[in-house]
């Protein structure tokens, strides 16, 4: 069987190395949004918001607020120099719902349209769900009813992260060869279906 989304899929990697040449304009953003808001919601609440930072001082400043590749201990990614040129913050706002696990639902599915969207425009993306919450308010001005949830960063990929299977000792931790390609093992088909 063959299939588009498969394919858009399997390139869909988390993307932590950049080329900087390249920036993604805000219409493209407003873009991957609209996709997003479009996707199911719980109760058809859609508490996310959303805000763009693609002004380089915005970026410059959110960069260091955030914490990438935590199973990857002997480097700095991005490396300096490669760092994406625009990130999409998605948020919960308080003032529509309380936030639920439903809300983390609604988060996951607009997350990975944002990705698929951005992956089919030729851009790479990582989710950032490690970084500094009060900081990240405080830069983009956050409203008070608005917490941030996560994070997408957009650019160009200059990496090509790969699949593959799980390490022999059963080990789900992503690494990189010595060569510096990103490597994510999955578990197989078989394995995930009861």
């Amino acid at each position: 069987m063959s299939s588009e989304v498969y394919s858009l899929v399997k390139k869909a990697r988390s993307v932590r190395v950049y080329d900087t040449a390249t920036r993604v304009k805000r219409e493209t953003l407003e873009f991957f949004i609209d996709c997003a808001r479009l996707t199911p919601s719980a109760g058809n609440m859609q508490p996310l918001k959303y805000k763009i930072c693609c002004d380089e001082d915005v970026v410059a400043g959110l960069q260091p607020l955030t914490r990438w590749a935590g199973y990857i201990k002997d480097k700095t990614l991005p490396p300096e120099g490669k760092c994406p040129t625009s990130f999409i913050v998605i948020c919960h706002d308080k003032s529509v719902c309380a936030e639920t696990a439903f809300t983390h639902m609604d988060l996951g599915i607009a997350a990975q349209t944002i990705n698929l969207a951005s992956r089919e425009a030729g851009f790479g993306t990582c989710m950032i769900g490690s970084f500094d919450r009060e900081a990240v308010t405080s830069l983009l001005a956050l409203p008070e009813t608005c917490v941030p949830l996560l994070i997408i960063s957009i650019g160009t990929p200059a990496e090509s992260p790969a699949i593959c299977p799980l390490h022999d000792d059963g080990s789900i931790k992503y690494y990189r060869d010595s060569a510096d390609r990103h490597f994510v093992p999955k578990r197989s088909l078989k394995e995930v279906l009861l």
